[in-house]
């Protein structure tokens, strides 16, 4: 097979069914997640209730389900394989393609399987699955299923990087690829944790082979996944940022070498930090939280290196095209090209969101916003914004590209329609969980009025507006998923594959960052300095477990 086509050419229409299939299952989850968000706002603001015994529960679990783990998932396993498929050799390699399709078949039973088994009500155990809440073994089976899938599919990618790399000696990956590999490397890494506790602990445990469940293992097994969740949901967001935007706004990257370094640093600091989760549970000695909190501090790093890296990018291409001033450059931008409006706009968002993750990681201030609305209008601020705005943005091009598509004017300007639409109704109900959950109204709850008391009182105007904004957001779903079945179906023609290449004025990449050796090694040394000691702890505690509970 030539791998030696990098760029400029048409997109492999059989490498692109294999994306559109992984797009397809993402916003088909988008929608029905979607459902059952806007019903949660409704019943938690007390304007409708729940008709057939379908439980708030219920809908809470599909909905963190369905949006956090099962739409970002395949869009994100959908997109890395577009952008390796294109820049390392321009096709699949055989052996590849049939891994991907078998990883799409693994993870599309495991979610079918999940998905039925929450909407049945026999896993109310909302998106965090935390024991002892317990749910029917055939849910954690669905569950460990997606996670074989999601693996299988990052080794199709790694088998495509070795023989591009084998085939290419001597020459530097192209920087998607990279990033992809890095995405993925930090994927497998991160998942071995949720694998253990659903294989090890959830599942003997649901079945009865056990009577009871270490609680505390299970939690910091989650967690040592759920925190790197976040980076796998953000890094393809930065491959956009990073990448794509720069040939969009029509200038170059800023530096291959720093956007490289910035996902070396994340892949050796995002998954050594759970415990900034379990700053208020006991059993977990304070010397390792605090540990954990500092490495947490230091994804700060990378986040802001992007941050620096992107707006020198956007300045220095604004100089070029003749703007002056401070802010000149953001008058030659194209505001109405949905490829560069979405993505920016969760740009934009994700600095009020990362600033409130360091909230969220500090022991004061997390005592204040622990379990409250807080942290979900921060996760709604982070994920569901910040990230989703740019997976909106990348399918306007990436549909078309992969479909030998064009993206019409009329679909471009829904596109801008959609994102307003989903920043404003965003701002109301993000906005409204950030305030409630300062004066201290707890997440994870149906609506209750505590028996009149005057505190939960007060937060009632606040739902309402919860309410209005998931409204509005849900009127965004709507759109988005029309945008996508209407993709698919515009005028043929040719879209380029928006690839951005550096300024000739950067410093060279230096090789050691393709020493994935290095890279490994130094991450799983800092994983073992984490997490060694207070595991064994856990393992080895004499502490009681639990037996489980069905409280729906």
């Amino acid at each position: 097979m030539d791998l030696n086509r990098t760029n400029h050419h048409r997109f492999d229409l059989k490498d692109g069914k294999l994306v559109v299939a992984h797009i397809l299952v993402a916003f088909i989850a988008l929608l029905i997640g979607g459902i059952a968000g806007l019903l949660q706002t409704m019943v938690k603001s007390g304007t409708v209730k729940l008709p057939y015994g379908i439980g708030y529960y219920e809908l809470l679990t599909a909905h963190g389900i369905l949006m956090a783990i099962v739409f970002t998932t395949y869009f994100i396993i959908g997109f890395l394989y577009s952008g390796v498929s294109y820049t390392l050799g321009g096709k699949l390699l055989p052996i590849v393609h049939r891994m991907s399709w078998l990883g799409f078949a693994f993870m599309t039973a495991g979610t079918v399987l999940g998905v039925i088994m929450v909407l049945t009500g026999k896993a109310s155990v909302l998106y965090t699955f935390y024991a002892p809440l317990k749910a029917s073994p055939y849910f954690y089976i669905g569950l460990a299923l997606l996670v074989v899938g999601s693996w299988i599919s990052g080794w199709g990618i790694f088998w495509q990087y070795k023989y591009w790399k084998q085939t290419h000696q001597g020459k530097l990956t192209p920087l998607f690829a990279f990033m992809s590999v890095v995405t993925f490397l930090m994927w497998q890494i991160a998942t071995i944790g949720v694998a253990a506790e659903v294989l090890i602990q959830l599942i003997p445990w649901s079945f009865g082979w056990v009577e009871t469940i270490n609680v505390m293992l299970s939690r910091t097994l989650f967690w040592y996944f759920g925190h790197p969740l976040v980076y796998f949901w953000l890094m393809p967001a930065y491959i956009c940022w990073y990448v794509i935007i720069p040939k969009i706004i029509g200038g170059k990257i800023y530096s291959d070498a720093l956007a490289r370094l910035s996902f070396i640093l994340l892949l050796l600091f995002s998954i050594p930090v759970g415990f900034h989760h379990q700053l208020m549970e006991p059993g977990i000695s304070s010397f390792w939280k605090y540990l954990q909190v500092v490495l947490t501090f230091m994804v700060v790093i990378p986040s802001l290196m992007t941050a620096f890296s992107l707006f020198a990018t956007f300045e220095l291409n604004g100089r070029a095209k003749g703007a002056k001033g401070l802010f000149g450059w953001v008058k030659v931008m194209p505001w109405k090209d949905v490829r560069f409006f979405a993505p920016f706009m969760g740009m934009l968002i994700f600095i009020p969101a990362g600033a409130g993750g360091l909230i969220n990681a500090s022991n004061q201030m997390n005592a204040v916003v622990h379990n409250t609305l807080w942290v979900t209008g921060h996760f709604h601020l982070t994920v569901a914004t910040s990230v989703a705005l740019t997976f909106f943005g990348i399918t306007y091009w990436l549909l078309p590209v992969v479909t030998g598509r064009v993206l019409t004017p009329r679909m471009n300007k829904l596109g801008i329609i959609q994102t307003i639409i989903w920043c404003v109704g965003m701002f109301f109900m993000s906005g409204a969980m950030h305030l409630v959950g300062l004066f201290g109204a707890p997440r994870r709850t149906a609506f209750t009025t505590y028996e009149g008391n005057a505190d939960a009182a007060a937060w009632m105007p606040y739902y309402v507006f919860m309410a209005i904004g998931g409204t509005v957001l849900f009127i965004g779903v709507l759109l988005m998923v029309y945008n996508v079945f209407a993709l698919l179906r515009a005028p043929k023609g040719v879209e380029e594959y928006p690839l951005g290449e550096a300024m000739e004025s950067a410093e060279a990449t230096p090789a050691y960052l393709d020493h994935w050796r290095l890279w490994i090694s130094l991450s799983v040394l800092l994983i073992l300095v984490a997490y060694t000691i207070p595991l064994m702890d856990m393992i080895t505690s004499t502490t009681p477990g639990s037996k489980g509970f069905i409280t729906w």
